[in-house]
């Protein structure tokens, strides 16, 4: 969606099509979605802006739209940008459902003046927008129909390959015992997020760092009583904890946590089934669509000379 427009113009020229401009990222929370979109902006070379929702709101009136405004000048300025709208359920909210809690209405305006600049881009501007949510049930639905965030994609738990992956991207500059199988770990953790396994990682380094800790202050305490020992044997002892091992994994997981329930994970896929037809077809075992086309007629394609634009003769 936004590397072929900047690589290949011409072909959008050729047929005669306007590249989409948004995309909306929603999912469970901590699955990636923001570096998913930093991603996105780094692989086409492009310039990123990325803006948290409740910073555009202000408790001025006027100030709100102005700052979107601004945004989408900036945004223009440095064309080809990708405009990011992190949790944009926070000025995405529904018009009307009273669900922001300002009396004076600031959520409401906010959001006329993002669908306004959204409209007014231009086509020729290499400009595109994602936003991210994990609430995309109370979105306006003005906000993610065809022209602004049309492509909705749902960015889902992590599987068991992509949950190796992070855990072995969390722990690359940390020294793990050989006998520890993230492949294995991978298995334990099915259905955690990505950020519960940072945190599950976490928790095995703390609990490595902490028995370093004690294991260093034994070592100083006996060299204390016995000030004429060998110093340089003691100087010289092997590190009691040089990895991460078995153990702090087993304390790490006795202690770990599930953040995305299956009541929330239900949410989204009555979310991706009301908009997502294809998905719906596919749950519902029909995967091809049977059209019965009509005869060619090459006529509708032929100009004709006695039509005028004037809708009222």
């Amino acid at each position: 969606m936004i590397l072929y427009p900047i690589e290949h113009p011409d072909k959008f020229h050729k047929f005669g099509m306007s590249p989409s401009k948004g995309v909306l990222f929603y999912g469970p929370p901590g699955c990636g979605k923001t570096l998913m979109a930093k991603a996105v902006a780094h692989e086409c070379s492009s310039n990123f802006i990325s803006i948290k929702g409740p910073e555009l709101l202000t408790m001025w009136f006027g100030e709100s739209e102005a700052n979107v405004r601004e945004v989408f000048d900036k945004a223009r300025g440095a064309a080809p940008c990708v405009l990011f709208f992190d949790e944009l359920d926070s000025v995405g909210i529904a018009r009307g459902s009273g669900a922001g809690g300002d009396a004076g209405g600031a959520g409401d305006r906010v959001l006329n003046q993002l669908l306004t600049e959204m409209d007014g881009v231009g086509a020729k501007k290499n400009l595109f927008f994602i936003g991210a949510t994990n609430r995309p049930d109370i979105l306006d639905e003005a906000l993610i129909r065809p022209g602004r965030l049309d492509q909705l994609i749902y960015i889902p738990l992590p599987d068991k390959p992509s949950r190796h992956a992070v855990i072995k991207a969390v722990l690359r500059k940390s020294p793990v015992a050989p006998n520890i199988n993230f492949d294995f770990l991978a298995e334990l953790t099915d259905g955690f997020t990505g950020a519960d396994l940072t945190e599950l990682c976490q928790r095995a380094t703390k609990a490595a760092i902490r028995e370093s800790i004690e294991a260093d202050e034994q070592r100083k305490a006996l060299m204390k009583e016995n000030p004429d020992g060998d110093q340089a044997m003691a100087e010289a002892m092997e590190d009691p904890v040089p990895v991460i091992t078995r153990k702090h994994f087993e304390e790490a997981l006795a202690a770990a946590r599930k953040s995305v329930t299956a009541y929330d994970l239900d949410k989204f896929e009555q979310f991706r089934r009301k908009y997502d037809p294809a998905y719906a077809a596919k749950v519902a075992g029909s995967t091809t669509v049977k059209i019965n086309w009509p005869e060619d007629d090459r006529s509708q394609f032929q100009q004709n000379a006695a039509d005028d634009d004037d809708l009222y003769s």
